[in-house]
């Protein structure tokens, strides 16, 4: 069972900046898909930032497109997200997620961390 623990979350102004890190207990040969999501009250759950491992390719929704990045560092089994530029609407919980593969709102996710808040202040 694949385990995954999400950390870095916190509250800062608009304009500033966090990095979430998600601690991956294993990578298996079908984790394909390796990403981002984030859900706010009352919204739908939708895909902030995936990595696709099979082809290398990343995607980010329009709204985050530019400010944040994605990325991993395998050595140490975790996943990133550098979010800069940070604004009120950016709030919301933020879950990492491993899975077969990418889909947008994360559907397609084999396994989800617990989250981690994230809040921004005008």
């Amino acid at each position: 069972q694949v385990q995954l623990v999400e950390s870095g979350g916190g509250s800062v102004q608009a304009g500033g900046s966090l990095r979430l890190s998600c601690v991956v207990s294993e990578y298996t040969v079908k984790t394909y898909c390796m990403g981002w999501f984030r859900q706010a009250p009352g919204k739908e759950r939708e895909g902030v930032a995936t990595f696709n491992r099979l082809f290398g390719s990343t995607y980010y929704s329009d709204s985050v497109k530019g400010r944040f990045t994605i990325s991993q560092d395998n050595a140490k089994n975790t996943l990133y997200l550098q979010m800069n530029s940070l604004k009120p609407e950016d709030s919301a919980m933020y879950y990492c997620a491993v899975g077969r593969y990418c889909s947008a709102a994360g559907d397609s996710m084999d396994y989800w961390g617990k989250g981690t808040l994230v809040t921004i202040s005008s």
